[in-house]
């Protein structure tokens, strides 16, 4: 939960101006979600904690880099890869969403969410790895295939659904960004090698698509909409196959529907190869793939 974040001894990996940034940046967050309250000023107190986390961010990311660089930690560009998605791509898509809204409690929820997911996440399960406390999760860096399995996720949402999105993320890690549903499909291909896909969507876009697929207005979520949830995503993929060389080549297995508890853990066991964030103007979606 947002509403609970705080320092825990457990986010220090052991490098004095790393720790310090990561306090403050746990603090500045913290800070925010506690003003956000304010109804009266929310705007004007978002549009200035944005700016200063925002700053404080780019700041600590160059200063990591540099110690990164200093110590020729092995995992550098992949890092560095992550830190730039958030900088380049999160920050600014979450900025837009909230400006565009008029900074609504939804987008700034959004905010919040997913900045404090990211940073509790990216400690943990990246920085500690400088360190050498954990290995790398994110063992690979941004591919081809990535983007080609982003543009042809883009294509498929506007093909059925006529949505627009935006690319928020392509290194999402499970963080939170509101009530969401969460569904796995388990594939094999000829050799039996494993691929498991990832849905991970808004419960307001999981009511809006089922609503739309079944011609028929929906305020909750019930045992009609999760079921035409998983035909929705055996389809989805069935599209997304036909553009990708690589998923053409496996089968479906299995598939089931996923606590947000279960998904945290797929992702600790292992970060996904591929795992893009998307806003909808809808809800958010995303799309991981993850070989086994």
């Amino acid at each position: 939960m947002i509403s609970d974040i705080k320092w825990n001894e457990r986010y220090n990996i052991g490098v004095e101006v790393i720790d310090k940034a990561h306090r403050k940046l746990f603090s500045i967050v913290r800070k925010m979600v506690m003003l956000n309250n304010d109804e009266k000023d929310r705007e004007w107190i978002c549009r200035e904690g944005i700016k200063y986390f925002k700053n404080y961010v780019l700041k600590h990311f160059a200063e990591e880099e540099a110690y990164m660089r200093s110590v020729n930690y092995s995992g550098y560009a992949a890092h560095k890869c992550v830190h730039d998605d958030m900088k380049n791509e999160t920050l600014p898509a979450l900025e837009k969403e909230m400006d565009e809204s008029d900074y609504s409690s939804e987008s700034i929820q959004h905010f919040l969410g997913i900045c404090t997911g990211w940073l509790s996440h990216h400690i943990l399960l990246e920085d500690r790895a400088i360190t050498g406390q954990i290995p790398n999760k994110w063992t690979e860096e941004w591919t081809e295939d990535t983007s080609i399995l982003e543009k042809t996720i883009l294509w498929a949402m506007k093909q059925l659904f006529n949505l627009e999105l935006t690319t928020v993320s392509s290194h999402y890690g499970g963080e939170d960004f509101g009530k969401k549903i969460c569904y796995r499909l388990t594939y094999r291909d000829s050799d039996n090698a494993s691929l498991k896909v990832y849905f991970v969507l808004e419960e307001k876009l999981v009511l809006e698509i089922t609503s739309q697929l079944l011609h028929i207005p929906l305020t909750r979520v019930d045992r009609t909409v999760t079921e035409t949830l998983k035909i929705f995503a055996r389809h989805f993929m069935k599209r997304i196959a036909g553009n990708h060389n690589t998923l053409n080549q496996y089968r479906l297995e299995s598939d089931h529907l996923l606590s947000e508890e279960q998904l945290e853990q797929d992702f600790d066991k292992k970060y996904p190869n591929h795992s893009l964030l998307f806003n909808t103007g809808i809800g958010y979606f995303a799309l991981c793939v993850k070989s086994q």
